[in-house]
């Protein structure tokens, strides 16, 4: 298996997990990932934020980690990558705001790429106008963003052409899996290594 260049849009308290774990898990299957936020430089951080769900009405938030953008989004060229991935938190409430943002996504749609977008990611799929006619999951607060943008609405990890969705976090095995899946990713298991015991 080639490995893909896969292009990550982040912001300022997205969802840790949602985050963190695709970007490395995509790398350790021999992906290339490049993280980028609007108004932020390579090397510079965004805030990411941990997501629970601990039987209130609503998730409550925890301040997770410092994430390290790896290039500028103002000087990358999105016809140079292979697919998308949008994580969830807060972040896409305002990175749908941003044109470059959504003319990002829209190049992916318009080029058939493979996309994969989580949780609260659907506000910047209905804000792109590229949801219609799809069905699409998405955290379970969004049915109605994702049905008044044209789309359908799916309890769970769903694959409709190009883009894969889940609704949150604890999806994120199908989610990768599907995604996996659509990019063409081959994983061969061969016979576990034994480490050899160090000489004294």
């Amino acid at each position: 298996m080639s490995g893909k260049r896969l292009l990550m849009i982040v912001g300022d308290y997205g969802e840790d997990y949602e985050i963190m774990v695709p970007f490395q898990a995509l790398q350790a299957v021999g992906h290339e990932v490049e993280a980028v936020c609007p108004q932020k430089d390579a090397g510079d951080t965004v805030k990411t934020a941990v997501h629970d769900f601990r039987g209130d009405q609503t998730y409550v938030e925890s301040r997770g980690h410092d994430f390290r953008v790896t290039a500028a989004m103002d000087e990358i060229d999105p016809a140079a990558y292979d697919g998308l991935v949008l994580p969830g938190g807060r972040a896409p409430e305002y990175l749908r705001t941003h044109d470059e943002v959504l003319g990002t996504v829209r190049h992916f749609f318009e080029a058939d790429k493979p996309v994969a977008a989580i949780c609260h990611a659907a506000q910047i799929l209905a804000a792109a106008d590229v949801i219609e006619g799809r069905t699409c999951s998405a955290y379970s607060a969004l049915e109605a963003d994702v049905e008044g943008a044209g789309g359908e609405y799916y309890d769970g990890v769903t694959t409709d052409g190009n883009l894969v969705t889940g609704r949150d976090w604890g999806d994120h095995v199908e989610w990768l899996s599907q995604f996996l899946d659509v990019l063409g990713t081959d994983v061969e298991h061969g016979e576990p290594a034994v480490a050899e015991a160090a000489e004294d």
